[in-house]
Order: C-alpha cells, then sequence, then structure tokens
C-alpha cells in the first residue's frame, strides 16, 4: 500500500513538473489562409496568375518562447516558416521571421537573425488589407524581412514613446552597383519611433515615424497614424522614397494611403485608398518583369489603389473576408504608355492556432 502511494506521489509530481514545462517551453502556432480571387492582370495577386485562382495568402507555422535567465533577463527565440504546400508552386516553406535574443525590462529587447525591419514594423496595424492582393507593398517600398543583422526595441520611455532599431551586417550582402562591381556600406539600417498601441487596445490611438538607409536599396521616410472613436477607425500613412542606385535615379517620389473601418461586433467593414508616383512598390517591378531596358526606362509612375472589404469572425480563431480592388494609373515604360488597371475580386477564409 505504501508503494503505491509513493508511486502515486512520484508520478504526480513529474506530471506537474511536466506540466510547468510545457507552459514555460515553446509555443506552437499557425495560420491556414486560403481565398479564391478573380484577377484580370494577375500583377497583384501571390502567384502573378490572372483569370480565377485559389491565393495561399502567406500561410505560415512557427514555434516561439522565452526562458527566464534571472529576475531581470530573459531568453527570446522564434522560428518561423511560410507554408505553400497548398498551391503548385513546388516550394513547402519560405523564410519568415526567426531569431534568438535577449530581453530585459530596463534595457529593451535584441534580437538575432531575420525579422521584419523596423521601418515595415513601423505600419503598426494600419494595413487592413495586409497579406493580400490588396496590400500597402504593392505601392510602399521597404515593407522588408531582412536575415543577418540586429532588432533593437526600447522598453517604453516615460510610458509613451518606444524607439527602435534594425541593423543589417553589410558583409553578409553581396552589393553590386550599376557596373556590377562590388560595393559595401555601412549604412544598411532602420529607424523608428512609435506612440501608442498599434492594437489600439492599450490606447486608442497609435502613431509612428520611420526611416531606412539602403536595406533592399531603398532610402525612405515614412509617418503612419491611427485613431479608434468608437466603433471608427481611421488611418493615414505618407512615405517618400527613392532608389540609392543612381541607375535607378528615375524611381523616386511620394506614397500615401488613407483608410477607414467600421466595427460591429464580429462584422468589419473597411476601406482604403493609396496612391504612389516613386514606382518602388511591387506592382510596378511586378509588371516590368523581364522586359528589356528594365525598372531604369520607367518614368511619369501615376497609380492608385482603392479597395473596399468586410470581414466576419465566425469564431475566435476563424475568420472570413471579402473585397474588391481596383488598381487605376499608367506609367512610361521605354516612353511607350503603359496602363496599370486591375480590378481584383477576392473571398478567403483564415484559421488561426
Amino acid at each position: 500500500m505504501k508503494k503505491t502511494v509513493l508511486s502515486a506521489t512520484i508520478i504526480s509530481a513529474l506530471t506537474a513538473t511536466s506540466f510547468t514545462a510545457l507552459a514555460d517551453g515553446p509555443n506552437f502556432y499557425g495560420r491556414a489562409d486560403l481565398a479564391i480571387t478573380n484577377s484580370d492582370m494577375g500583377i497583384a495577386t501571390q502567384n502573378q496568375k490572372s483569370g480565377t485562382i485559389i491565393e495561399n495568402n502567406f500561410s505560415w507555422l512557427g514555434v516561439k518562447g522565452t526562458e527566464k535567465i534571472n529576475e531581470e533577463l530573459e531568453v527570446v527565440y522564434q522560428m518561423e516558416f511560410g507554408v505553400s504546400n497548398f498551391d503548385n508552386s513546388g516550394d513547402t516553406f519560405g523564410a519568415r521571421n526567426t531569431f534568438l535574443g535577449l530581453k530585459s525590462a530596463s534595457a529593451g529587447t535584441i534580437l538575432v537573425g531575420r525579422n521584419d525591419t523596423v521601418f515595415k514594423a513601423s505600419e503598426g496595424g494600419f494595413d487592413l488589407f495586409g497579406n493580400t492582393n490588396s496590400d500597402i507593398d504593392l505601392l510602399a517600398a521597404g515593407q522588408t524581412r531582412s536575415a543577418d543583422g540586429f532588432s533593437y526595441y526600447s522598453p517604453k520611455i516615460a510610458d509613451l514613446v518606444t524607439l527602435n532599431a534594425t541593423y543589417l551586417m553589410d558583409d553578409n550582402y553581396d552589393q553590386v552597383d550599376s557596373n556590377n562591381e562590388e560595393k559595401y556600406s555601412d549604412n544598411m539600417y532602420a529607424l523608428s519611433a512609435t506612440i501608442g498601441d498599434k492594437a489600439l487596445k492599450a490606447q486608442n490611438y497609435y502613431v509612428s515615424a520611420a526611416y531606412n538607409d539602403s536595406i533592399e536599396n531603398i532610402k525612405a521616410y515614412r509617418g503612419v497614424a491611427q485613431v479608434k472613436l468608437g466603433n471608427v477607425i481611421l488611418g493615414g500613412f505618407y512615405q517618400n522614397s527613392e532608389h540609392v542606385d543612381s541607375k535607378y535615379a528615375n524611381l523616386e517620389g511620394d506614397t500615401y494611403f488613407v483608410n477607414a473601418a467600421y466595427v460591429m461586433g464580429k462584422l468589419k467593414l473597411k476601406a482604403m485608398y493609396g496612391s504612389d508616383d516613386s514606382g518602388l512598390g511591387k506592382y510596378v517591378s511586378r509588371y516590368v518583369g523581364n522586359v528589356d531596358g528594365g525598372l531604369e526606362t520607367v518614368s511619369n509612375v501615376d497609380i492608385q489603389q482603392f479597395s473596399v472589404g468586410a470581414d466576419y469572425r465566425l469564431s475566435k480563431n476563424t475568420l472570413i473576408y471579402g473585397h474588391y480592388t481596383k488598381y487605376d494609373g499608367d506609367m512610361m515604360l521605354s516612353n511607350i504608355k503603359q496602363d496599370l488597371g486591375d480590378d481584383i475580386v477576392t473571398i478567403g477564409m483564415r484559421f488561426d492556432f
């Protein structure tokens, strides 16, 4: 009898220890996001195919966690992979944010590896159509997830402002100029300052300012602002961008967006308008593709994006959504006018776990 009680006690203790270890250990998570889309041109779709297609909107798998070293310091880690085996692209996994770092309540957080630059992250929750064919990165440059770098996030200063930085190790990058000669830059970095809460919960506002120097060969600065007034969310975004290579001095200009959302319980109605004349977003580069002369022959870019849509949350983890997006405008390519127009209709479902 005593042995039975002792055995039961040991098993209970081991079980408790095991569950405690799990609670403190790695957390597995992911997202499955698929949509049916009809597009006239296919420039903005994930696989750049026109017609009626299935889009995989950046589904992913990941594991993340922390390990406490002492009362002041803890280890932070994350490994995240894009999952592409919904489609016939041939690539099962893709690189997403993967890093190892240290977090201190008084000194901030430093991460090493692959991460969204702080310039990209400065958008906060502004992009109402993010990770779809209507993402702001179709017009706005600098939306970069970069490897071989350091990311730093300060603690909140005066319980208000957070200062952030990204620095890439330039020796990890093989850079060449327009003459295909090697060059090295000590200026591959980004800086940002943020105020408020990007989720619009702790505070009903979010404001950021950011600068990008030479990451992805872009110099740019931007400002983002969002405010929640009852059930209404309003936002504004402005960016100036230029290419760092003189060969592409023609690629320079302004990008801006305004958007609004109205939340009614599980339903969110949303609309966004954007305009770009820099030609540095994905829409122009995809349109140009491998055309002779390439991006250096682009001029007089004038493109607009208008999106309306709705999200409906079926459960805590399940979202259905739909939107219509119209791209309109034109540009000159080798002195020939090109029509940039497209009409896109998308219906999709997202499941988070």
